[in-house]
């Protein structure tokens, strides 16, 4: 017999475990980075968030487009400024972002889900008042910060089978009223109003790096705060740190900041023992060692 065949079933064996784990578990996912813009990489993602739906977990994709907007804008030529390193995004370009994010990105993302025999659906925070949002910051326009959610369609797509996939666009507390959220923020709202098992943010980098340069794998969150405060957490790591902590005191048991780039990294860091990224929780005990 082929002896990768044996190391196929072998595998399988060794994740019961971890699938019966999480069976009935909520656990959300931010998309974003390099994987959207390559489709082989897109598949694969896809095919990994079945196989979590066929074994029973719930998962919740919540992606990005920041790329593709860029490219829309600047078509469209729609020029952008910068405040304090963010963009304005006044009425034209949300315009923009609501019609790339919930159209092009959102159902791009479903049909690769549904190519590989899940069944997905498309909706972004405006869909039922998932996501009600005011703005973050009045200089920066439409940029919004969710103030009110409403996750009871979410809860009725789990009991239908359906995987439902996010655009982090949001009503407002006014009619007519539409926010471009931070696809991290939305995510992180998002799993601690369902009071997710796992929040999983895939990034383009390894995981969260101590003083030494190297990965911490696990952290609870006075370590968060220590780390940031002496500046060894720094840059684009900040808010995704800061969505962690929100989303843990909300009630999600976990969240990882995961290295994206590994194939099947979801998989990897729900059903083994490798910890693909750093996991930050609560001082409760583990539930399994991470090893890297």
């Amino acid at each position: 017999m082929d002896r990768d065949w044996i190391a196929t079933a072998r595998t399988l064996s060794e994740a019961l475990p971890y699938m019966q784990r999480y069976s009935g578990a909520v656990v959300v996912i931010k998309f974003g980075g390099n994987a959207m813009g390559d489709d082989a990489a897109m598949a694969a993602f896809a095919r990994d968030i079945v196989l979590m739906r066929q074994v029973g977990a719930n998962p919740v994709v919540v992606h990005g487009g920041g790329p593709m907007i860029n490219d829309m804008l600047g078509k469209l030529g729609i020029e952008s400024t910068f405040v304090r390193g963010k963009r304005v995004t006044d009425q034209a370009t949300v315009e923009v972002v609501e019609m790339i994010l919930t159209g092009l990105v959102n159902k791009k993302i479903v049909q690769a889900i549904n190519d590989q025999g899940g069944r997905a659906v498309g909706l972004s925070g405006k869909d039922d008042d998932l996501m009600v949002a005011e703005a973050d910051d009045p200089e920066l326009g439409f940029v919004g910060r969710p103030v009110e959610m409403n996750v009871q369609v979410l809860r009725d797509l789990f009991s239908a089978g359906i995987i439902p996939v996010v655009a982090p666009v949001a009503t407002g507390m006014n009619e007519n009223e539409t926010f471009n959220v931070n696809g991290d923020t939305a995510a992180g709202a998002i799993a601690g109003a369902l009071e997710a098992d796992r929040l999983l943010l895939l990034t383009d980098v390894a995981g969260v790096k101590g003083p030494d340069g190297e990965v911490v794998t696990e952290l609870h969150p006075d370590q968060v705060r220590a780390m940031t405060a002496d500046g060894t957490i720094a840059g684009g790591m900040i808010p995704k740190t800061e969505t962690a902590l929100k989303a843990i005191e909300e009630g999600v048991r976990a969240v990882v900041i995961l290295d994206g780039r590994l194939p099947n990294a979801t998989l990897l860091e729900l059903f083994t023992d490798y910890g693909a990224g750093s996991i930050i929780r609560s001082t409760e005990p583990r539930v399994k060692p991470r090893v890297r």
